[in-house]
């Protein structure tokens, strides 16, 4: 079931990658929506649109906005679409891109040839807030000299835009470039899968390191293997498929009320035991003990521990990073003050990424 309103524009507060924030009028409501430009046009202060407002309604962790399905006022004008690779198919918002593999790309003779990452080291993420420290760690610890591809999976929202996170990391120089892959749209590149974008930050974009996360959001189901984070282990056995590192970014909390995401979170200690196939890098964050001992006690008796390589290190200075760039991050709205572990453990997982590295000059050694 779809919950939909009808309402007025009353003000344009962003426009970012495709997509713009409006506030949107309806009855006694004040509506705060997303407007995907390619798929629903430009909307303009006045406008009559319908909304989707099933997310908010559920309280589903939107972000607190509703989405745009119809602008009333104005016509659709056709939209140039590149390519022939079809986005969101089969739905009435299909349409399509220009995948970096197919004929009709300026790569696709490069993709046509690219078959190995090259000891590419590829850290995988849980969850879209993690990119931040991961990448902010990956600049401190080679002096700015890395170039990071972020390769966005499609297993939460699908259009790039919604992240906020993304056009910040980008302006700061953290990240270099962007590809979604499957369902997803919106990158400075778009792929197939996420074997083919891996190829792809590699050997078209230059990459010396690759983050791999899904976008905005994350279906949890509180049981085993119902939650859309599952793709970090998908993307661990991809990264070492094509002859990459495979880095695993932990997520912990000591922070969160929930007790299957309280120290080391069971989408965590499931994609490392039963969705891994490949021995993984799992760096573990410096943490004052007790904490460190409950962290490598929940590792060893998974069997992580013995399946990977783990390794403690310290990675904190890309929280200053982050600082000093104004980036604002937070996870289940806990800031890095609320919740310094679980952002401790994304910075370990990009300092360890940039040890591993392959650069033109020395790496700086992480502790």
């Amino acid at each position: 079931m779809i919950s939909k309103a009808i309402g007025t524009v009353t003000e344009i507060r962003q426009t970012r990658a495709g997509v713009q924030e409006v506030v949107v009028q309806s009855g006694d409501e004040v509506h705060l929506a997303l407007n995907h430009i390619n798929l629903t046009g430009v909307a303009d202060i006045g406008d009559a649109v319908v909304l989707n407002t099933t997310a908010t309604e559920l309280d589903l962790g939107s972000g607190g906005y509703d989405f745009v399905i119809h602008n009333l006022t104005r016509p659709l004008d056709p939209t140039p679409m590149d390519g022939h690779i079809v986005r969101l198919r089969y739905t009435p918002l299909q349409h399509t891109v220009l995948a970096v593999e197919e004929p009709a790309s300026p790569h696709h003779e490069t993709m046509q040839q690219a078959s190995s990452l090259e000891g590419m080291p590829v850290v995988c993420c849980g969850l879209h807030s993690q990119i931040a420290p991961v990448a902010a760690a990956l600049y401190h610890y080679t002096e700015g000299r890395c170039r990071v591809v972020y390769v966005m999976t499609d297993s939460a929202s699908l259009a790039l835009g919604v992240s906020r996170l993304v056009p910040e990391l980008s302006e700061a120089g953290l990240i270099h470039g962007v590809i979604t892959v499957g369902q997803a749209y919106g990158g400075d590149l778009e792929a197939v899968n996420v074997f083919s974008g891996l190829l792809a930050a590699r050997h078209v974009m230059g990459a010396n390191v690759a983050i791999v996360a899904q976008g905005v959001g994350n279906t949890g189901t509180a049981t085993a293997f119902g939650f859309s984070g599952i793709d970090q282990g998908i993307a661990l056995n991809a990264a070492a498929s094509l002859g990459g590192i495979p880095i695993a970014c932990l997520r912990i909390s000591f922070a969160d009320p929930r007790p299957r995401h309280y120290r080391v979170s069971h989408h965590t200690l499931t994609v490392l035991s039963q969705v891994a196939l490949v021995r993984c890098h799992v760096p573990v964050p410096e943490l004052n003990p007790p904490r460190l001992w409950e962290v490598l006690g929940q590792l060893e008796e998974h069997g992580i521990a013995a399946k990977h390589l783990v390794r403690v290190l310290d990675g904190s200075a890309a929280l200053d990073v982050l600082r000093k760039h104004r980036i604002h991050v937070t996870t289940m709205g806990r800031t890095v003050l609320e919740d310094r572990e679980y952002f401790l453990a994304a910075a370990a997982a990009g300092a360890h990424a940039a040890e591993l590295s392959v650069l033109p000059e020395t790496v700086k050694q992480v502790g």
